[in-house]
Parts: C-alpha cells; sequence; structure tokens
C-alpha cells in the first residue's frame, strides 16, 4: 500500500486548524491592503491635515 502525506497524524491533526482560519487570513489580507491605500490616499491628497485623517483611519484598520 503507497502512503502519502494525507496519512501522516500529523497532517490529519493540522488541517482543520488551517481551514478554520482562512477567513481569518483574509481579514487580515483585506486589513493590509486597506492601511496601506488609506495612507496613499492621505498622502495624495496634499495637506497634511488630510494625511493626519487618512493615518487614523488607516490605524482604525490595523485594529
Amino acid at each position: 500500500m503507497k502512503y502519502t502525506f494525507e496519512d501522516l497524524p500529523v497532517w490529519k491533526t493540522t488541517r482543520p486548524c488551517f481551514r478554520g482560519h482562512a477567513g481569518m487570513r483574509n481579514q487580515l489580507k483585506n486589513a493590509v491592503v486597506s492601511i496601506s491605500n488609506n495612507i496613499a490616499e492621505g498622502f495624495e491628497r496634499g495637506t497634511t491635515q488630510e494625511l493626519l485623517t487618512f493615518i487614523y483611519i488607516a490605524r482604525g484598520s490595523a485594529g
């Protein structure tokens, strides 16, 4: 009988953990994109006050 990695007890144990965190992984990715986009938008606005406003928004995305 041929064995695969899917037969390993450690793989069987950790696989449900990976599946359970897919939503968290997507949320983290979206937060990172939001943070960088807000900083870029604030910078492009041209005033210090608007930059600070968008930095505070970015900070909120960081949690």
